[in-house]
């Protein structure tokens, strides 16, 4: 795993953070609940194929 990829989710969580933040504060709690549901869903894309080689190597490991 590359140091990109984690700084690119520090980035992410920072701005939902900060934009979840700002959402409750103007009473838009449906509104910032999507947005830190946005941003997980994105955060599991980029996930996705670091899980899929994961899988595949504990396949190999195991002879599966």
């Amino acid at each position: 795993m590359s140091v990109e990829i984690i700084i690119k989710i520090a980035a992410l969580g920072i701005v939902v953070a900060l934009l979840n933040q700002v959402l409750k504060h103007a009473g838009r709690d449906d509104q910032a609940f999507f947005v830190t549901m946005a941003g997980i869903i994105i955060v599991l894309t980029w996930l996705l194929p670091y899980f899929v080689d994961l899988f595949g190597s504990i396949q190999d490991l195991f002879g599966l």
